[in-house]
């Protein structure tokens, strides 16, 4: 059995993929891969996902500079969520979310408030319109 086959893709054809940082740990962001993303991430080393929203393949830094050097891929005991460990390299190697920041799990939930609310608790890097220009 081919190795893709053995990932349960949703009913759109896709699978779930954290991104973890290789030395740290810290969980850097969320995305989709469809069959072709996974397939050209094993290929070159790299991270490419499936943008739902353009639909169409997404190299990881195609527009920011910010690459996702791939160490290892890891597949859950469901078969259907894929963890990358990932090193990023680029012009801010830092910075993993379209945000500026170094992760995309920036805020947190503030139970202490009259009302639970999220807070952002991780600084902005670098301007994202200077990244995305």
């Amino acid at each position: 059995m081919d190795w893709l086959d053995q990932v349960k893709w949703d009913a759109q054809g896709l699978v779930p993929v954290i991104a973890q940082e290789h030395g740290t740990k810290d969980v850097l962001m969320f995305a989709w891969m469809n069959r072709e993303a996974l397939a050209a991430t094993a290929a070159r080393g790299q991270a490419v996902y499936y943008s739902r929203s353009r639909q169409r393949l997404w190299h990881k830094g195609e527009e920011s500079g910010h690459f996702q050097q791939v160490h290892e891929m890891r597949l859950d005991c469901d078969a259907d969520v894929v963890l990358l460990s990932v090193t990023q390299h680029g012009h801010d190697p830092s910075i993993a979310c379209h945000t500026g920041r170094h992760s995309c799990f920036f805020q947190r939930l503030d139970t202490r408030a009259p009302a639970p609310q999220w807070q952002a608790v991780e600084p902005v890097l670098k301007d994202p319109e200077s990244i995305y220009k």
